[in-house]
C-alpha cells in the first residue's frame, strides 16, 4: 500500500493531467452542436434479460435494431453463469454484425477492490481480470468496478486505492482502462472516490459518474449533493451514465435537472459516451429508454 508521502506526490500528478487532459478535449470538440454520443447501459433492460423476455446474447441487436443506439455498455452478471472466452468472442462477432461498438462491461459480485484482508484484496483482482481479458475481446475501452470497503474514510481510501492500482496495473497491460463507479457508500462520496483515483494516479484509471448514485447510506438515507459530487467526478471521467427514474409531460426527468448535469459534463470537457441507464418504473424498459434516448438528443446527443 502507499506511503502519506505517495499519496501527496500521487495526487498532484494526477489533478495535472486530469486538468490538460480536459482542456484538450474542450478545445477539440467546443463547435460541435452533438458534443457527445449515446451508448445503452444493458441494466436498463436488467428486467426483460432477468426474466427470460430478452436473450442477453442479443444484446447488440436489440440495442441497434429497436432503439437506433451504435453502442452498448455490457453487465458481466448476464454473462457470469458458465462463462468463457468462447461467450465473449460470440458476443463480438453478433456486434460487429450489427456495427455496433462495444464500449465497457460493468462488473459486479466479484468481491471487494477496498476489502480490509490482503488476501482478499488480491483475490478480487484475480477474480477481476477474467473481464479485463472480455473487454479486450470486445474491444471495449473499459471495464466499470466498484469500490467498496469498510473502516474509517482515509483507511478506505488507502485500501481501495490499493486494489484498484493492482488491477489497473494489470489492465493497462492490455490497453483496458479501470474505472470505478459512485454506487453506493463511500464511492458515493465525490471527494472521497477523487481522493481514491488521485492515489491511484494511473492514466487508465478513472471514473465513471453515474447522475442517480449518490446515497451514502441506505439506512438512514443520506445523499451527497448530485451535481458537486458529479463535478469531482469529471476530471477523471472515462464515461457518463445517464441515470433516469421518470419523466414530465415536457420530457424532462422528474427527479434530476438534466440541463444542469449536462453542463456540468460539458464544461469538464467530456466529449465521450453518455449511456442510458434507465431505472424507472412507471413505464417500461422499452418506453423509458426512448424517453431517456431522446432527452438526451435534446441537449446534445447523438
Amino acid at each position: 500500500m502507499f506511503s502519506r508521502r505517495e499519496f501527496v506526490k500521487r495526487t498532484l500528478g494526477a489533478a495535472a493531467g486530469a486538468m490538460a487532459a480536459g482542456s484538450v478535449r474542450g478545445a477539440e470538440y467546443a463547435s460541435s452542436k452533438s458534443w457527445f454520443t449515446i451508448s445503452l447501459a444493458q441494466w436498463s433492460l436488467n428486467r426483460a434479460f432477468r426474466g427470460g423476455g430478452m436473450d442477453a446474447m442479443d444484446f447488440a441487436s436489440i440495442t441497434k435494431n429497436k432503439f437506433g443506439i451504435d453502442a452498448v455498455e455490457y453487465v458481466n452478471q448476464f454473462y457470469m453463469d458458465g462463462y468463457s472466452e468462447s461467450i465473449a468472442t460470440e458476443l463480438r462477432k453478433r456486434a460487429d454484425g450489427e456495427g455496433v461498438e462495444s464500449v465497457l462491461i460493468m462488473c459486479d459480485r466479484e468481491g471487494r477492490l477496498g476489502d480490509p484482508d490482503g488476501a482478499n484484496r488480491k483475490q478480487t483482482v484475480e477474480n477481476h481480470k477474467k473481464w479485463v481479458q472480455a473487454a479486450k475481446i470486445l474491444g471495449c475501452h473499459a471495464i466499470r468496478v466498484n469500490a467498496a470497503s469498510e473502516g474509517s474514510f482515509e483507511e478506505q481510501q488507502k485500501l481501495a486505492a490499493d486494489g484498484l492500482a493492482m488491477l489497473t496495473e494489470y489492465a493497462s497491460g492490455l490497453g483496458i482502462s479501470v474505472i470505478v463507479e459512485n454506487h453506493g457508500g463511500l464511492s458515493s462520496h465525490g471527494q472521497w472516490l477523487a481522493g481514491v483515483i488521485k492515489w491511484v494516479n494511473n492514466p487508465s484509471c478513472g471514473t465513471l459518474p453515474d447522475f442517480g448514485n449518490f446515497r451514502i447510506d441506505r439506512q438512514t438515507g443520506e445523499e451527497y449533493d448530485r451535481y458537486l459530487g458529479t463535478e469531482e467526478l469529471m476530471p477523471f471521467a472515462k464515461g457518463v451514465s445517464a441515470k433516469t427514474y421518470d419523466f414530465d409531460e415536457d420530457g424532462m426527468e422528474t427527479l434530476i435537472d438534466y440541463p444542469r448535469m449536462l453542463k456540468i459534463v460539458r464544461e469538464a470537457g467530456y466529449r465521450g459516451r453518455i449511456g442510458i441507464e434507465y431505472e424507472g418504473d412507471r413505464l417500461g424498459e422499452i418506453e423509458g429508454i426512448l424517453a431517456t434516448k431522446k432527452l438526451l438528443q435534446s441537449l446534445g446527443g447523438a
